[in-house]
C-alpha cells in the first residue's frame, strides 16, 4: 500500500511542477510563440529533414511533448541582481543579520551566486522562439534558393503566419517547384594547353553528367575534383579560383548547357600583372633540415649527408640515420609535383612522434632557366628526446570495493637513431578486497604491480622484404613489447608475462590492418588453495552435495558449525572430497549430484591451471568516421586468432611425451590450442538537431582443439556491464539459461546486439533510450550442462534483453555516462515467466561509464 501512495505522490508532484510551468511566460501580448512549421509542396505536406533544415526558426525542443528546456528557461529571473537586493532590503534587520553571521563580503558573494545560478538556468534552458515576420520571409527565400540550387529554377515560395490559441502561431510555407532543369551538354574553355590535356585525360570522371537533374552541389564538387586533379599532376600554382562555370538556359526547354572555364594563372612580371599558361613542375631537389628551430635559422650548417637523392642539412651533428628520415619523405626528386605526396609526407612525419610542426616549402630552382623545377625544403623541429607521463585513477569493481591506481611512463625518442620510440611504463594499484577469505584488519589489502616495455619501429621488421605488399604509403609500424605483472589478494593471485610482436599498416584512409605475428602470454596462479574462498557459489554447491543425507564420506573433511551443521574445510576438505568422488570412493551419489560435481571439478581445473598462450592474430578495421564530431558513420572490426599451432608442430616434430591428462606441455605448463574469431559492427545515423540513432552487433566464438578442451579464462567471453548488456552486472549474465550462478561467468560463444537513441535534453546534458540483447554459451568444449551449452538455434530463445534510459554529460573532451538497465527478458527465469519479471528499480542495474558504449 505504501508503494501505491508513493507513486501517487510522485505523480501529484510532477503534475504540480508542470502546472506551474507556463510556456508563454516570456511572450509579450503582441508576440506569438512558434508552435510548428509546416511545408507544403504543391499543396501537400512534406516531412523531409533537408527542407525543414532550411528554415531559420524551429519550435522549441520537446521531450515527451513537453518543452522542458523552455520551462527551465522561464524559471530564471530576468533581473536577479535587483531581486536579490530587494529581498535583502525588504526587512531592515535581514542584511544586518546576514552580515553579522557571514560578512559583508560573503553577502555580496551570496548575491553573485544567486545571479550565476540564474545565468546557468538560462544557458541550460532554451529561450522562447518568437515568430518574426522578417525571419519567416528569409526562410521562404532560403527555401526558394534550395530548390533553385537543385534544378528548380522557377520555384516560387510564400509563407503564412497562422495564429493559434494562447499566444501561439504556426508558420506555413508553400512551395511551387515548377518543372526542373536537366544538364544537357558540357563543354570546356580552357586557356592552358597543359591544363586542357590533363582535363581531357580524366574527363570520364566528371561529376557533371548530362541527363541528370541540375544541382549546384555537383558543380562545387567538380571544382574541388579538378583542383585536386591539376595539383596532383604538376600544376603547382593552380588554385580553385581559376575555375568557373557557365550555364545557359535561354530557350533550351528546361535544359542546361554548361561550360567549364579555366583561365591562365595570374602572375607579376617586371612589376606588371598578367596571366601566363600553367606549367607542369618537377621536383629537382629535396632538402631536409632535421634540427631546424626559429632561433638557429641563421646559424651555419655543420653536417651534411646525401642519401638516395635527398640532401640532409644539420645545424649540429646529425642525430638520425639518413634512411630513417628519407623513408618518411614521399616527395621524390625527379618526379612531378603532387599535393598527394606532400600530404603523405606531413602525415608520416606526424606519426613518427619525433617532430613538432613539420613545415614543407617549395621554391623555384634558380638553376633551371625554364622555371619548371622546384626545390622542396622540409624543416623539422625535434621534440625532446625524453618525455615523462603520469596517470592516476580511482576505481570500483566486482573484485574490489575501492581501488587506487597510479602509473608512470618514460618515452625515449630516436633511441637507436632510426626514428624508433622506446616506452617504459609502470603501473600499480592498491585496493580494498571483497574476498571473503581476507580477514586481515587492513583496508588496502590487495595490490597489483606491472611493467611494460615497448619498442616501436617505423617499418615492418621481417626477415624478407615486405615493400611489395606493404609499401611505405601504408604507414607501416612494428611494435615489440614485453610485460610482466603480479597480483596479490586478487582472486587466485597471478603472475603474468607477455611478449608481443605487432604490425600495423593502413592500406587506405579508412582501413587499418593489425597483426600480432607473435602474441605470447604466460599466466601462473599463485594461490590455487584460495579457489573455494573466491568462488563461493561453487563451494556452496559442493558443500550441499557433501552434506546430503545420501552421501557418506570421511568426517575429517568437515568442520562442525555452532548450529550443529557440517561444512567442508577450505581447502583441504573441499579438495579431498572432490578427489574422493572422482576416484569412486564416495558411493550412493545420484546422477544429478555426479553432474554437479563434474561441473565443479571441470571449472576448478580450468580456472586454477596455469596458462601458456602462443597466438597469432589479425584484425581488419574499416572505419569511415571523419572526425570526433562525425555522428553519421560505420565501423567494422573483424579479428581472427589462432593459438597453439606452432607449439603443436614443435611437439610433433620433437616427439614430446604427453602428460597424465593426455596433453603436451612446455616447461610443465599445458599450452592452449584454439581458433577464435570476432566480428564487431557499429553504425550511427545523424537524425539532426543532436539526435542520433546508433546500433552495435557483435559475434564471437572460440573453439578449442588439439591440446585443449576449453578456452583460457583470459581469452573467453563474458556478458553484462556498462559497455555490454546494461541490465546485468559484468560477468553475471549466462551462460545460456543457467542464471549466472558463478561469480565470474564466461563462455566461448557470444552474441551481443544494442540499439540506442540519443538526444539532447538541454545544454551539455544528453539522454538516451537503449535496448541491449545477447548472451554467452559454451560450445565445442568440455562443459556439458544443458542450460549453459548452445546445441541448436532454439537456444537463441535464451538471448537476454535489457532496456533502459541514460544521462550523459558532455565535457567536450570526454563524456560521463549514467545508465539504468532493466531486465526486460531474463532467460534465467522459468519459461513463460521471462518477460518483465524483474522490471523494477529494486532489480535495476545502475551503470557509470566514461564516453559512449559504442
Amino acid at each position: 500500500m505504501k508503494y501505491i501512495w508513493a507513486k501517487i505522490s510522485l505523480i501529484l508532484l510532477t503534475l504540480g511542477f508542470l502546472s506551474s510551468c507556463n510556456a508563454v511566460k516570456r511572450v509579450e501580448d503582441n508576440q506569438r510563440l512558434l508552435a510548428d512549421n509546416t511545408i507544403l509542396v504543391n499543396e501537400e505536406e512534406v516531412s523531409e529533414n533537408v527542407l525543414y533544415s532550411q528554415l531559420y526558426q524551429e519550435p522549441n525542443s520537446t521531450f515527451l511533448g513537453l518543452p522542458l528546456q523552455l520551462y527551465l528557461y522561464n524559471q530564471a529571473k530576468s533581473n536577479p541582481d535587483s531581486l536579490f537586493m530587494a529581498w535583502l532590503q525588504r526587512k531592515p534587520e535581514r542584511k544586518e543579520k546576514l552580515v553579522n553571521l557571514l560578512s559583508e563580503k560573503q553577502v555580496v558573494r551570496l548575491g553573485n551566486i544567486y545571479v550565476n545560478i540564474n545565468e546557468w538556468i538560462k544557458e541550460a534552458g532554451e529561450p522562447p522562439t518568437i515568430v518574426r515576420e522578417s525571419v519567416a520571409q528569409r526562410s521562404a527565400e532560403r527555401l526558394q534558393a534550395w530548390y533553385w540550387n537543385n534544378g528548380w529554377f522557377n520555384a516560387k515560395t510564400s509563407y503564412e503566419i497562422v495564429p493559434k490559441k494562447r499566444k501561439r502561431a504556426e508558420v506555413v510555407y508553400s512551395v511551387s517547384p515548377q518543372k526542373p532543369y536537366f544538364v544537357d551538354s558540357l563543354t570546356t574553355r580552357i586557356a592552358s594547353i597543359v591544363a586542357d590535356s590533363i582535363y581531357e585525360a580524366h574527363k570520364q570522371n566528371s561529376l557533371i553528367v548530362p541527363g541528370e537533374q541540375y544541382a549546384t552541389a555537383y558543380f562545387g564538387a567538380e571544382r574541388e575534383r579538378l583542383t585536386e586533379l591539376f595539383r596532383n599532376n604538376g600544376l603547382f600554382h593552380f588554385e580553385q579560383e581559376y575555375i568557373s562555370f557557365e550555364a545557359d538556359t535561354i530557350n533550351t526547354e528546361h535544359k542546361v548547357n554548361s561550360a567549364v572555364i579555366i583561365q591562365n594563372r595570374e602572375a607579376t612580371i617586371d612589376g606588371a600583372s598578367t596571366r601566363i599558361p600553367f606549367k607542369v613542375h618537377e621536383i629537382s631537389r629535396v632538402n631536409i633540415f632535421p634540427d631546424y628551430t626559429f632561433e638557429n635559422r641563421n646559424e651555419p650548417i655543420t653536417d651534411t649527408v646525401s642519401n638516395e637523392g635527398y640532401h640532409i642539412y644539420s645545424f649540429e651533428k646529425l642525430r638520425y640515420k639518413p634512411g630513417a628520415l628519407t623513408n618518411a619523405i614521399f616527395i621524390t626528386p625527379g618526379t612531378i609535383y603532387t599535393d598527394a605526396e606532400r600530404s603523405l609526407t606531413y602525415n608520416r612525419l606526424n606519426q613518427l612522434r619525433l617532430f613538432r610542426y613539420p613545415n614543407i616549402q617549395y621554391i623555384t630552382d634558380p638553376a633551371d632557366s625554364t622555371g619548371n623545377a622546384l626545390i622542396a625544403n622540409i624543416f623539422l623541429t625535434a621534440r625532446p628526446k625524453y618525455s615523462l607521463g603520469f596517470e592516476f585513477d580511482i576505481s570500483q569493481s566486482n573484485i574490489q570495493k575501492f581501488g587506487i591506481g597510479f602509473g608512470g611512463s618514460l618515452l625515449i625518442r630516436n633511441v637507436f637513431r632510426g626514428a624508433e620510440i622506446l616506452e617504459i611504463s609502470g603501473r600499480g594499484s592498491i585496493g580494498s578486497s571483497k574476498d571473503a577469505a581476507n580477514d586481515e584488519d587492513r583496508f588496502f589489502d590487495i595490490t597489483e604491480v606491472g611493467v611494460d616495455v615497448d619498442l616501436t619501429l617505423p617499418r615492418i621488421l621481417f626477415p624478407l622484404p615486405t615493400e611489395r605488399f606493404i609499401p611505405k604509403y601504408m604507414y607501416p609500424f612494428t611494435t615489440l613489447g614485453v610485460g610482466a605483472s603480479t597480483q596479490t589478494n586478487i582472486g587466485l593471485d597471478k603472475q603474468s608475462l607477455t611478449a608481443v610482436m605487432n604490425y600495423r599498416w593502413l592500406p587506405s584512409e579508412n582501413l587499418t590492418h593489425l597483426m600480432d605475428l607473435i602474441n605470447i602470454q604466460y599466466v601462473k596462479n599463485l594461490n590455487t588453495d584460495n579457489y573455494f574462498n573466491v568462488y563461493r557459489n561453487s563451494f556452496q554447491e559442493l558443500n550441499e552435495v557433501a552434506t546430503s543425507e545420501n552421501v557418506e564420506t570421511n568426517p575429517e573433511f568437515f568442520n562442525m558449525r555452532e548450529d550443529g551443521s557440517r561444512s567442508l574445510v577450505i581447502p583441504e576438505g573441499a579438495n579431498s572430497f572432490l578427489r574422493a568422488t572422482r576416484l569412486g570412493e564416495v558411493e550412493d551419489l545420484t546422477q544429478s549430484q555426479r553432474q554437479i560435481l563434474n561441473d565443479i571439478r571441470e571449472r576448478k581445473n580450468r580456472l586454477t591451471e596455469d596458462n601458456l598462450i602462443f597466438a597469432t592474430n589479425f584484425s581488419y578495421i574499416l572505419n569511415n568516421k571523419e572526425n570526433i564530431y562525425d555522428e553519421d558513420f560505420s565501423r567494422l572490426r573483424v579479428k581472427l586468432e589462432s593459438a597453439g599451432h606452432f607449439l603443436a608442430a614443435v611437439s610433433k616434430v620433437a616427439n614430446f611425451d604427453k602428460n597424465l591428462d593426455g596433453r603436451h606441455s612446455i616447461f610443465g605448463v599445458n599450452y592452449s590450442q584454439y581458433v577464435k574469431t570476432e566480428i564487431d559492427y557499429i553504425k550511427h545515423w545523424d537524425l539532426g538537431s543532436e539526435n542520433v540513432f546508433a546500433i552495435r552487433t557483435f559475434g564471437g566464438i572460440a573453439i578449442p582443439y588439439g591440446n585443449s578442451n576449453s578456452i583460457p579464462f583470459i581469452r573467453s567471453f563474458f556478458a553484462g556491464g556498462p559497455n555490454d548488456n546494461r541490465a546485468w552486472q559484468p560477468y553475471s549474465l549466462g551462460p545460456g539459461s543457467s542464471g549466472g550462478r558463478n561469480e565470474f561467468n564466461e563462455a566461448n560463444l557470444k552474441i551481443a546486439l544494442s540499439a540506442e537513441y540519443r538526444y539532447n535534453l538541454f545544454g551539455d546534458l544528453n539522454s538516451a533510450f537503449f535496448i541491449d540483447a545477447g548472451n554467452i554459451w559454451n560450445v565445442f568444449d568440455v562443459v556439458e550442462e544443458e542450460a549453459s551449452t548452445f546445441t541448436s538455434f532454439k537456444d537463441l530463445e535464451e538471448i537476454a534483453i535489457g532496456s533502459g534510459i541514460g544521462l550523459r554529460y558532455d565535457f567536450n573532451f570526454f563524456v560521463i555516462r549514467f545508465d539504468i538497465g532493466f531486465k526486460t527478458y531474463d532467460p534465467a527465469q522459468p519459461e513463460g515467466k521471462r518477460w518483465f519479471r524483474d522490471y523494477n528499480l529494486s532489480n535495476a542495474v545502475f551503470n557509470v561509464g566514461i564516453n559512449y558504449p559504442f
